[in-house]
């Protein structure tokens, strides 16, 4: 049975596009980060760090994340990051990526299971890339295997 309750990404970019993002985008704010080591935001930021990105934990309930410090807005990052990759409930996307358009983020990228179509196409119309309900790390080790 279909699931209706969830919205399904009307685009993404295609593979090819998705490996120049990654090669593209070093610095990378993650939204919605867990200090808890077992979730999955946690496991893709490290991973990501291991791989040499630079990894900024975006969480307004803590102050430090995988030893780096943690803002509590994406807003609140003092410098620029190339991209936004969101670890939220779909409903918080909005705020999110008005403040991406602002700080003048190139990618935001919806971890598997978020979607927002409406405010993808808001994003696109300024010119951001927008990648939804794809995890960072597969799409990651994908490009590494060939």
């Amino acid at each position: 049975m279909i699931n209706t309750t969830c919205e399904l990404p009307d685009s993404n970019p295609p593979s090819e596009e998705i490996k120049g993002i990654l090669r593209k985008c070093r610095t990378i704010a993650v939204v919605g980060i867990s200090p808890k080591e077992s979730r999955d935001s946690n496991r893709v930021a490290k991973y990501l760090m291991n791989q040499g990105y630079e990894i900024v934990p975006v969480n307004p309930g803590q102050r430090k994340i995988l030893e780096k410090p943690c803002f509590r807005t994406l807003s609140d990052i003092p410098f620029q990051i190339d991209m936004a990759d969101l670890f939220l409930n779909p409903s918080r996307v909005p705020t999110v990526v008005d403040q991406a358009i602002d700080m003048g983020v190139q990618v935001i990228w919806m971890q598997e299971g978020v979607v927002h179509n409406k405010t993808a196409q808001k994003a696109r119309e300024k010119g951001i890339e927008v990648v939804m309900n794809k995890c960072i790390m597969k799409e990651h080790m994908k490009m590494s295997d060939r």
